[in-house]
C-alpha cells in the first residue's frame, strides 16, 4: 500500500525524456537477467481528467515502439468467466511495458455502477481481493504491477463537459455514465475510495503536473530492477508419501468386463459433459507410461472433435518463460462452453521444474498457492476442473517402457530422458506427495488412480469424471 504516495517536481522535459528512454532501455535490456521484470499499468479514473493526454505525452517522452497501450470500453463482469481471462494475452513479456485503459478495475466499476442492487458491497470487496491477489502473483513472476487513478472534481468535470466537441462525446462514456449526473459522480468516487489506497492518484485539475507526475512515477518503477529473491523463509516441510503411490494395486479387470463398463462410461461421460453448461477442465499427471494418453482416447471416444481441445504440454518455449508461469495455461483455457484436456499441466511447476532445478526453490514453493487461486477463480465461474494423478509401480513402468521400445508404432513415445527420469523416481513420489498435500482442495480435488491395470485405470477416469460433474 502506498502510505506515502511520491511527490514529483517538475523537471525539465528534455532530461525527463532522456532519463526515460534510458530506464526504458535498461528494462529491454534486463530480458533473461537476474533482475528482469515487465512492467504493467492500469490507468482508470473520472472521465476528462486527463488519462489519455498523459499516456500520450508518456509515449512522446519515451521510445514510442516499445510501449504498448490496450484500450478497451469497459464490459460487465461475468458469471462464468475469471475477471482476469479477457486480459492474460495482454500482460507484458520481460523487458515490456504495457498501459492498459481498459482493465479488470473498469469491469469492476461497470458492474457496480450499472447494477448496483445486484452487485452488493460484499461481492464488490471479494473482487477487489481478488484481484489484488491476482496482481501480487504477477508481481512474484516479475510483472511490476502499478495502478493509477486520475481525479478531478465535480466543477472541473462540468467545465471540460462544456468545452467537449459534439463530436467527441461518443468517446466520453466510461462505465456508461452520464457524467453530468453528480449523484451518479458521487457513487463512482465512493466505489473508487473502497480499492484506490494502493493506486497512485493524480490530480487532473493542473496538465502539465498531471503529466509529470504520471511520466516520473513510470520512470522510477522503471528504474527499480532489483534482483530475484532466492532465499526462502522457512525449512520444508516434507509431507508423507501416500501408500496407494507407493503400492499400487495389481487387481486385473478382465477384458470382455472391461468393454462392457468401458461402452457404458464414454457414452454417460460424453453425454454429460456435453450437456453440463458449465466449462470442463481434465488436468491429467502421473508417471511416465501410467496410461495418460490412453485414458484421454476413451475420454474423447464418443465426443465430436469440435467439442474438445486437447494441449499436450511440453518444456516451455523461450517466450513463454519471460512471461509469468501460469501465463501458457491462461491462454490455452476455453471461454466457449468447449471441453478443455490437458496432458500434463501447470503443476508442472511443482513436479518436473523442482526436482530438475528449473525453476528456484522460491518459485516452486510459492506455486501451490498460485495454483490453488488460479483454479479457485475458475471453479467461482462455472469451470469444472478434474484432476486426475494416474500411478503405476516403478517395475511396471520398466516393462511398459519395454514393451514400446519394441513395438513400430509406440516407438517415439520412449526416449532416453525417460529412462532417466527413473533415477528421480522417489523425488517424484515426494514431489507428488507435497502437490497432494497442498492442493487437493473442496473445489478442485485430486483424484488419484493407483493401479498397474491399464484397463482398470481408464475405468477409474471415466468415473471420476462423472463423479465431479455430480453425475451419477
Amino acid at each position: 500500500m502506498n502510505a506515502q504516495p511520491p511527490v514529483f517536481e517538475l523537471r525539465d522535459e528534455d532530461e525527463l525524456s532522456l532519463d526515460l528512454i534510458e530506464a526504458q532501455y535498461a528494462l529491454r535490456e534486463s530480458q533473461d537477467q537476474k533482475n528482469a521484470k515487465s512492467v504493467l499499468v492500469l490507468v482508470s479514473g473520472i472521465e476528462l481528467a486527463g488519462k489519455g493526454e498523459a499516456v500520450k505525452q508518456l509515449r512522446e517522452w519515451l521510445d514510442p515502439r516499445y510501449l504498448r497501450v490496450k484500450a478497451d470500453a469497459p464490459q460487465r463482469l461475468s458469471s462464468d468467466q475469471a475477471f482476469w481471462q479477457s486480459y492474460t494475452r495482454f500482460i507484458p513479456a520481460e523487458g515490456q511495458i504495457v498501459v492498459m485503459f481498459g482493465n479488470w478495475y473498469s469491469d469492476l466499476l461497470a458492474t457496480a455502477m450499472q447494477d448496483p442492487k445486484a452487485f452488493k458491497d460484499s461481492a464488490f470487496d471479494q473482487y477487489v481481493q481478488k484481484m489484488r491477489d491476482f496482481e501480487n502473483d504477477l508481481r512474484q513472476n516479475h510483472v511490476h504491477v502499478i495502478k493509477v487513478w486520475f481525479d478531478l472534481s465535480w466543477k472541473s468535470l462540468q467545465k471540460r463537459l462544456d468545452q467537449v466537441d459534439p463530436s467527441e462525446q461518443h468517446w466520453h462514456k466510461l462505465h456508461g455514465l452520464d457524467w453530468r449526473n453528480k449523484k451518479q459522480y458521487d457513487t463512482l468516487q465512493s466505489y473508487s475510495q473502497r480499492f484506490t489506497d494502493d493506486w497512485f492518484i493524480i490530480d487532473g485539475e493542473d496538465e502539465k503536473r498531471r503529466d509529470q507526475c504520471f511520466a516520473q512515477y513510470i520512470l522510477q518503477t522503471l528504474q527499480a530492477l532489483p534482483e530475484h529473491p532466492t532465499q526462502v523463509e522457512q525449512t520444508w516441510q516434507q509431507t508423507s508419501i501416500p501408500q496407494e503411490l507407493l503400492v499400487p494395486d495389481q487387481n486385473v479387470l478382465e477384458k470382455e468386463q472391461y468393454k462392457d463398463q468401458l461402452n457404458e462410461l464414454t457414452r454417460k461421460v460424453a453425454e454429460a459433459m456435453r450437456c453440463d453448461k458449465r466449462n470442463v477442465i481434465i488436468a491429467f499427471e502421473g508417471m511416465d507410461a501410467a496410461g495418460k494418453g490412453g485414458a484421454i482416447k476413451r475420454i474423447v471416444k464418443k465426443l465430436d472433435p469440435r467439442e474438445y481441445e486437447i494441449h499436450t504440454i511440453a518444456a516451455p518455449e523461450r517466450y513463454e518463460l519471460r512471461r509469468p508461469y501460469l501465463w501458457r495455461f491462461w491462454n490455452r483455457l476455453n471461454d466457449s462452453g468447449k471441453i478443455t484436456i490437458f496432458d500434463r499441466t501447470w503443476y508442472g511447476r511443482v513436479l518436473v521444474e523442482r526436482i530438475e532445478g528449473f525453476a528456484s526453490t522460491v518459485a516452486w514453493q510459492r506455486a501451490y498457492d498460485e495454483i490453488n487461486r488460479f483454479e479457485q477463480n475458475l471453479t467461482d465461474c462455472q469451470t469444472v476442473i478434474v484432476k486426475i494423478w494416474l500411478a503405476i509401480s516403478k517395475d511396471e513402468q520398466a516393462r511398459r517402457f519395454k514393451e514400446r521400445e519394441q513395438t513400430l508404432h509406440k516407438r517415439f513415445k520412449i526416449t532416453e530422458e525417460d529412462w532417466r527420469n527413473r533415477d528421480k523416481w522417489d523425488q517424484y513420489l515426494e514431489a507428488a506427495a507435497d502437490m497432494f498435500e497442498r492442493t487437493d482442495t473442496a473445489n478442485a480435488p485430486w483424484h488419484v488412480i493407483a493401479t498397474d491395470d491399464k484397463y482398470t485405470a481408464r475405468i477409474e477416469v471415466l468415473k471420476a469424471i462423472l463423479k465431479q460433474l455430480n453425475v451419477d
